[in-house]
């Protein structure tokens, strides 16, 4: 695409097509879009147009995509193409900073997050004069310059925060600190020096705080990892201001606004964050300022309101004491009993009051509420910090602190009995109290695994709790409804079980609720009720004792689905999958209203796919009724293909990224349910397979690969006479696949069962051509995961056609091909092949060319032939090497920039595992025992000097224990 006029005129009207609610007009667009990205000049386009387009909305636009654009191309992905050529990346490195500096706030932070992106990638070596462009920037005098340069290093730096340790990070950031630390320290001081001069100015101060907030954001990403030399040495500055900080107030700076939190309560927020850091991880440099920072934080919380807009402040601050009261040096600071009552009074309870904001959350945006609540999300709230706070103080002092607040949990609750419709909110606070006092230790998968021995969890349950489950109405008091399932959920390991039983019936009813909170903790409680283990790994729920719920469980659990706001509510498809999962066959009376549900549900979500995890759960569901109807019933599959099929056909004709890897995976699922012949059906379907574009998209691979393989399993035969034109594609699939480092392997998996399955002549003519295609990938780049992968195709191969084709074949390509590999790759590297399944075949393999193959016995090749016993004897006796060469060890970074709809392994669509030698033969040792005595039946006395005169004396010791073993001798 040139820099021409039209080309930005073209991509103006594209893009605000993009915008347009209509999908007609949308979807059009944005295929467009992808269709136009790899062209050379596309990001340089998008950069003229957000910096010259006269429309703001194109602006925003133009700098939204190319920050996109950046996230899933920038990346170099070892052998695959470059997705932006060379001089586009120059350009875009030469002009982003300053085009990002000049541009307003809105359009700076996407530019400013698209270089932490390349940053990522590129800095330090590939963007060496970043850090020294974005210094100069600082002399600027001017502020909006200076808070976009601060912006992006804030986004370049806090991946610090939590990046493993290693050599490279530590020489980043010295680098980093080297060039940026004293610049910062005096923008730092020059900025507060300008906050005096301008105390009286509002406008002045907003940009001045907005600075000092992302200076402080930065000193706690460059002093994360480690206590930096330059930053204990200029410890006073940084402290001493920040401590004056802390005690600043401005009336200029104060907002009326209750929600939003203001200038003045972020900074002091991330200082209270800053300074928890210091006291946990450098306490003794710190120790000389801890004391003056405690009092400070002490006197903010006590003076600081219930307003939303200090939330984030106040459980900064509370978590500051939490890590501090930790803290076996600090403990003196609390020891007083005054001290504990008065930090129990004024900070700890009033922050667990229930508040009309957080009703008004409940209530209106229960998405979050939840979130907040269950999955204890980034998002601090005052009741967790508090809930921290308490957990710190039980440390080391468990008696007192329950003491104090058993008192006010008895008082709360007799408040709450006088009138319990006005007083709920007593009732709601006491519980919370009793959590966190209790609660030691925590895990998602387990709930409580360490409880308070002084709080009587069981007693709290039946007179407390149960009682407001147990109530008529599932609709009255939905907090306390609420809190009462969160309480089972939480202490489900502490309460018996049968305590645990008479709930599930109470939660069932709950899924009715009206309230989206109580509906979906109900279902995540039932969830993780059915997860819990007992004795021998069992469920501790059983099958027979849900037998009496499983009608009203699944009618409650799929009316939920309908139910306002929760049509896509994650927690409750997860928990269809888990009674699946647990009720196994008692659900099949139900599976033919159950299927259509799921597939009606199925079908209108993937009109516009948003919820990830619904979406996931949901397949895992539709998997899970497949397998429990079919172990019954396998004649049942067609009529899950009926049911299925029309919509899959939409879903593919659509082209619904996200769900296409799920539908493969239950297409290869239901085709491996059939038991010898592919059906018509699925026939049809399979030229379109091998088309490339389903195999650019990563996500696609594995399950296409393992659909392939049901296809060959089931039907090669069919294959082979119905579609023979179609077997280049299916090694076009695996020649692209065997040229990559990351999806090699499963070019092996697609290659391996058309070497099992094909009849022998409709692949004869290729055979030759994949051995050389594998060498050249052996030559070009020999990783030990294709090594591994090689062994087991070629032992296969052997076990297949025998070992004299496998010899013959070797030899064809270069004389003498077939020694070189057994010296150079069979022999040596045989011991890394890892897996049961994977080691028999090498076994089978390597004893077929020991024992079948003449050439080993009477020609050059007989000197291999001891090596390769022991190197067999040593496959069945030593342990495995799983060494890795230096060069191959990386780090797999889970949230790499980009979004391609990744792999979702479904686990109800499991592939049991195939053993190909296993009707052949059962024990490998004794296989071989057999073998070799039949070998020397063929040409007495050989074997025997051959072995008496070479192998080594342990392994002729093992192999005396195979021809024990078998029954058999050699002669």
């Amino acid at each position: 695409m040139e820099l021409s006029d039209a080309n930005l005129q073209t991509l103006t009207e594209y893009l605000k097509k993009t915008l347009d609610p209509d999908p007609a007009v949308r979807r059009p667009a944005e295929k467009f879009l992808e269709s136009v990205e790899g062209s050379q000049n596309y990001p340089l386009l998008l950069l003229t147009l957000l910096e010259k387009s006269q429309e703001n909305v194109i602006k925003v636009c133009a700098s939204v995509t190319f920050k996109n654009y950046i996230k899933r191309n920038w990346r170099i992905i070892e052998d695959e193409p470059n997705k932006i050529c060379e001089s586009d990346r120059i350009a875009i490195k030469a002009n982003i900073v300053p085009l990002m500096l000049s541009s307003p706030e809105q359009i700076q932070k996407q530019l400013s997050d698209a270089i932490s992106i390349i940053g990522r990638e590129d800095f330090p070596q590939k963007w060496p004069d970043l850090l020294t462009e974005m210094v100069n920037r600082f002399q600027s005098g001017d502020f909006h310059v200076i808070n976009g340069v601060l912006r992006t290093a804030h986004s370049l730096f806090k991946r610090y925060r939590h990046e493993f340790k290693s050599n490279e990070l530590w020489t980043e950031i010295k680098l980093v600190l080297d060039a940026f630390a004293l610049p910062l320290t005096n923008l730092f001081k020059a900025t507060i020096e300008l906050c005096s001069t301008h105390a009286n100015d509002a406008s002045a101060l907003k940009v001045l705080f907005s600075s000092l907030i992302l200076i402080a954001k930065l000193f706690y990403s460059l002093n994360f990892q480690d206590l930096p030399e330059f930053f204990e040495d200029n410890m006073e500055t940084w402290m001493t201001n920040f401590h004056s900080l802390l005690t600043l107030d401005n009336k200029l700076l104060q907002t009326d606004d209750e929600e939003e939190a203001g200038l003045l309560e972020l900074l002091k927020s991330q200082i209270c964050d800053n300074a928890a850091l210091y006291a946990q991880k450098y306490d003794e440099e710190f120790q000389l300022y801890l004391p003056r920072f405690v009092t400070a934080i002490w006197n903010l919380l006590v003076t600081t309101g219930q307003e939303v807009k200090y939330d984030l402040l106040v459980s900064n601050a509370i978590q500051f004491l939490a890590s501090v009261c930790e803290r076996p040096h600090y403990k003196h600071l609390f020891e007083d009993q005054n001290t504990l009552t008065s930090i129990c009074e004024k900070v700890i309870v009033p922050n667990m009051e229930f508040r009309a904001a957080d009703e008004e959350a409940f209530e209106d945006n229960s998405e979050e509420y939840i979130r907040r609540d269950l999955e204890g999300s980034d998002i601090d709230t005052r009741r967790r910090a508090a809930c921290d706070l308490v957990r710190g103080l039980c440390k080391f002092f468990e008696g007192p602190v329950t003491g104090i607040f058993s008192g006010y949990v008895n008082s709360m609750l007799q408040e709450y009995a006088k009138n319990p419709s006005v007083n709920w909110k007593h009732k709601d606070a006491a519980i919370y109290l009793v959590t966190s006092l209790a609660s030691k230790a925590q895990t998602q998968k387990h709930g409580i695994t360490q409880a308070n021995e002084l709080v009587n969890l069981t007693e709290f349950f039946v007179n407390h709790i149960q009682p407001d489950l147990k109530s008529a109405t599932v609709n009255e008091f939905p907090v306390l409804k609420a809190d009462g399932i969160k309480y089972i959920m939480i202490f489900r390991n502490q309460v018996p079980k049968e305590q645990l039983l008479v709930s599930v019936p109470l939660l069932i009813n709950h899924l009715q609720a009206e309230s989206i909170v109580v509906h979906t903790y109900a279902a995540h409680a039932l969830e993780r009720l059915f997860t819990m283990r007992g004795t021998n790994n069992a469920t501790l729920i059983t099958a027979a004792e849900m037998a009496p719920f499983v009608e009203v469980l699944l009618t409650n659990l799929f009316k939920a689905l309908t139910l306002p706001g929760s049509s896509e509510n994650e927690y409750i498809m997860k928990a269809i999958m888990r009674s699946f999962s647990l009720l196994q066959e008692s659900i099949i009376p139900y599976i033919p209203s159950v299927i259509t549900q799921l597939t009606q549900k199925l079908l209108a979500v993937s009109k516009n796919p948003s919820k990830p995890h619904f979406n996931h759960y949901m397949f895992e569901s539709i998997c899970l009724s497949i397998r429990i109807t079919c172990k019954a019933n396998p004649e049942a599959v067609g009529s899950f293909e009926e049911a299925l099929f029309l919509v899959f056909t939409e879903i593919l004709q659509n082209d619904v990224q996200e769900f296409i890897p799920y539908v493969f995976q239950v297409m290869s699922l239901l085709l491996e349910m059939h038991k010898n012949e592919i059906p018509s059906s699925y026939m049809a379907l399979f030229p379109h397979l091998l088309q490339p574009v389903l195999w650019e998209r990563t996500g696609n691979i594995p399950p296409l690969v393992r659909l392939l393989q049901a296809y060959l399993e089931r039907g090669a035969s069919t294959i082979a006479s119905a579609a023979a034109d179609k077997i280049p594609g299916l090694l076009g699939v695996f020649q692209k696949l065997i040229a990559s480092k990351a999806n090699d392997h499963q070019g092996f998996y697609l290659l391996n069962s058309i070497i099992e399955h094909m009849p022998l002549e409709s692949v004869d003519q290729y055979r030759k051509q994949i051995f050389i295609l594998l060498f050249q990938r052996l030559q070009n780049s020999k990783t030990t995961k294709f090594i591994k992968s090689f062994l087991v195709f070629i032992n296969l191969y052997c076990v297949r056609y025998g070992a004299l084709a496998l010899q013959e074949i070797f030899d064809s390509i270069q004389p003498k091909m077939f020694g070189m590999v057994l010296e150079k790759i069979i022999i040596p590297e045989i011991q890394k092949v890892s897996g049961q399944v994977e080691k028999k075949i090498c076994a089978v393999g390597i004893t077929k060319i020991l024992t079948e193959c003449p050439p080993m016995m009477d020609t050059e090749y007989t000197k291999l032939w001891i090596p390769l016993l022991q190197a067999l004897i040593g496959l069945f006796e030593l342990p495995e090497d799983d060494t890795i060469p230096d060069e191959e060890h990386f780090i797999d970074i889970e949230d790499t920039p980009g979004y391609q709809t990744a792999f979702s392994q479904l686990a109800f669509a499991g592939k049991k595992e195939h053993d190909p030698v296993g009707q052949m033969v059962n024990n490998p040792r004794i296989h071989l025992a057999q073998s070799l005595h039949k070998l020397s039946t063929a040409c007495p006395g050989r074997v025997l000097s051959m072995l008496s005169t070479s192998l080594n004396a342990e392994a002729l010791q093992y192999l005396q224990g195979y021809l024990q073993a078998a029954s058999v001798s050699l002669l």
